[in-house]
């Protein structure tokens, strides 16, 4: 595992658009049909990650109570699954049935995906608006493996807070961070 940072990339760009299987329901999803009507979190994640493990509680908390709020949850696996196993579809579908997620974990096979969002770790944590033009790009809350920090999202809660209330991009955004993406 590489400790690796979210990509600095500049806030306001457009989401790129994909459409991906969903292992838990069988079927392809895309961004369009996905997308929230006030706002979307992307998260690029994997099962194997000891940081998305530490926080997956806290993403999952997160996601339920800003759904009714039009806030969509979209969570994406990249990872080069024939050297990391765990990462398969069919362990992704059993994963997302076991914790109950309350958004789509979809499949980045080619990871194309990735790469057009400039994803670099895991988790991978972005906002959009209701445009889909990024509005944060940083870390879920304090919270990784060996530290005692509260997993409680609340620099993701801080974010999504500020998109609703309808207030300019946050000027203090720290990088998440984590396992590196396993590129092919």
């Amino acid at each position: 595992m590489a400790l690796t940072e979210t990509t600095d990339k500049q806030l306001g760009f457009k989401a790129p658009d994909f459409k991906l299987p969903d292992p838990r329901i069988g079927a392809e999803r895309s961004l369009q049909e996905l997308a929230g009507p006030k706002g979307t979190v992307i998260v690029f994640m994997c099962n194997h990650c000891p940081y998305v493990k530490h926080v997956i509680g806290g993403l999952i908390s997160v996601a339920k109570v800003y759904q009714p709020k039009g806030i969509s949850t979209i969570a994406v696996n990249s990872n080069d699954v024939a050297n990391y196993p765990e990462d398969a579809p069919e362990k992704m579908k059993a994963w997302a049935e076991e914790l109950d997620f309350p958004f789509h974990y979809l499949y980045d096979e080619t990871q194309k995906v990735a790469k057009a969002y400039d994803a670099a770790c895991t988790p991978d944590i972005a906002v959009f608006d209701a445009e889909l033009q990024c509005v944060y790009r940083g870390r879920l809350d304090g919270a990784t493996p060996g530290n005692e920090q509260p997993n409680d999202g609340a620099d993701l809660k801080m974010a999504l807070d500020n998109l609703l209330a309808g207030n300019a991009p946050l000027e203090n955004q720290i990088p998440s961070m984590g396992c590196n993406i396993k590129w092919k």
